[in-house]
This record gives C-alpha cells, structure tokens and sequence, in this order.
C-alpha cells in the first residue's frame, strides 16, 4: 500500500529520501499494476512449479540433515521486516558457522544447494512472499537488519518498494561470492565495498522505473542464469 509521505516511517522522512519518493507518487498506478501482475503470475508460477518444487525438496532431504526451507528475517518495504523463505543449500545451522553472506567455494554449501544456487532455484519459494506482499519480482533485494543499518540516508530510498527477486544489480553483481572469496571478513567488505555499488543499480532503477523496464529486468535475469 503507498503511503503519504507524513505516514512514512521517521527515519524516511530524509531530505535524500524525497526525490525519489516524489517520482514513485506520480507513478501509483503502474505501482498498482505491478502489485497485480506480481500476484497473477506467482500464482501461475506455483501452480506450473509445483512438481519442480516437490522433486527439489525431496532431493535437499536425501541430500543432508535439516529442514528443506531456510528462512532468515530480512527487510522490506517501509522498513517491515519478514521472513524470506528459500530452498536451504546450506548445512543446518550454516549461520552459526561461518558470515552472513556467502563466497564462493563456501564449504557449508551441500551438493544439491551448488546446483541450487548456480540455477537460482532456491529462490522459487520466494513465489510464496510475492503473493504475501512481502516481494516482487523485480526490486532492491532484502539485506538483513545489521546490512539495512549501515544504508546511508539516500540508501533507504530503496525502502520506498517491496523488496525484489532480481533486479539491475543481481545481475551486476551475479557472481557477488567470488569477488569475496579471498575477503579476511566477507561481512565488512560486503557492507563497506559491494553494497554501495549494488545500491547505485538499485537507486537508478527506482529514479527510472517503469514496468517495460522490469519486465526487461526478468528477461535479462533468465539469460544471465542460462549463460
């Protein structure tokens, strides 16, 4: 739901923050349309995926102990937190053993969760937080709060939208866990280095958003994974 700006969160309501809530105000109505065409086709999507689905769960079961979701509070629009729901790639308790984000050749990454990740199909849950309204399709991935309270003030722009499966800069930085490989500490290179070049995509696309261009966004996602 678009709120005015006096209904926005305090910490929102920045100097940084109002130009680009300016430029989604007069853009409501293809807000609007988003919001429907997010919820028409995740529920194809689930209804077309659900064999996939079944055959990927059944797999992370004989593959390692745990769970065959992952679920991890993360924020999204106006600073709500959620529960971000993928397929689980990693060992249980993976958080505990190691940083936030993940580099490549992590060793807690299972054998099924390589195949998972390189495809992006532990994503497909995420269908179930688009049609909660937690995500769209396209938008500003969801960090975790500890990520979300190093944004600077223009970063919380992107708090403007729901958070996104893919966007300008998953694409940018899709193979974001190499170029932490060899980080002493991948959090802090992470927070100070790439989520400052992932947010310059994330800002641009929202001072220029139009849903052809989304649309476009997907696309170039489902070549990006296919390459």
């Amino acid at each position: 739901m678009w709120k005015k700006w006096e209904d926005l969160p305090r910490f929102m309501q920045t100097e940084e923050v109002r130009p680009y809530y300016e430029v989604l105000r007069r853009k409501r109505l293809s807000l609007a349309a988003k919001r429907g065409a997010d919820f028409i086709l995740a529920v194809v999507m689930l209804i077309v995926l659900l064999p996939v689905m079944v055959g990927i769960s059944i797999a992370i079961v004989m593959d390692s102990r745990g769970g065959v979701f992952f679920r991890q509070e993360r924020v999204t629009q106006y600073g709500r937190k959620f529960r971000i729901l993928k397929f689980r790639t990693m060992v249980a308790n993976a958080e505990k053993l190691g940083a936030e984000v993940t580099v490549a050749d992590d060793r807690r990454v299972t054998k099924i969760g390589k195949i998972l990740r390189r495809y992006r199909l532990d994503e497909l849950p995420q269908l179930i937080n688009i049609l909660l309204g937690d995500m769209s399709f396209c938008g500003t991935r969801p960090e975790i709060p500890r990520f979300v309270r190093e944004y600077t003030k223009e970063m919380l722009a992107t708090l403007l939208l729901p958070a996104g499966v893919t966007s300008e800069a998953c694409i940018k930085y899709k193979d974001e866990e190499r170029l932490l490989e060899s980080a002493e500490s991948a959090d802090e290179i992470y927070i100070r280095r790439i989520l400052p070049g992932k947010m310059k995509y994330n800002l641009e696309s929202i001072r220029d958003f139009g849903l052809l261009k989304e649309f476009k966004t997907i696309a170039k996602t489902g070549g990006a994974v296919m390459r």
